[in-house]
């Protein structure tokens, strides 16, 4: 559950959720999902974007921030 929303269902809350992946960056989206869908380690992710794992940590970071902020906002 969304915070403890019992006004969401399961299939809206995956709706909500891509929608704000999609307004993400380009390379946050991609990082949040390889994390987050993949459960990519960040060793992995590194190598195969070619960016250190510092960086890419901050990505994931800053995405989830960004996608709690749009999932809030529109409650």
């Amino acid at each position: 559950r969304l915070k403890g929303d019992e006004y969401f269902d399961g299939d809206e809350i995956q709706v909500r959720l891509q929608n704000a992946i999609l307004t993400l960056p380009e390379k946050q989206r991609l990082v949040f999902n390889m994390k987050y869908y993949e459960e990519m380690k960040y060793e992995e992710m590194s190598e195969i974007l070619g960016t250190s794992v510092g960086a890419l940590k901050a990505s994931y970071h800053h995405a989830v921030k960004k996608i709690e902020e749009f999932l809030t906002k529109e409650v």
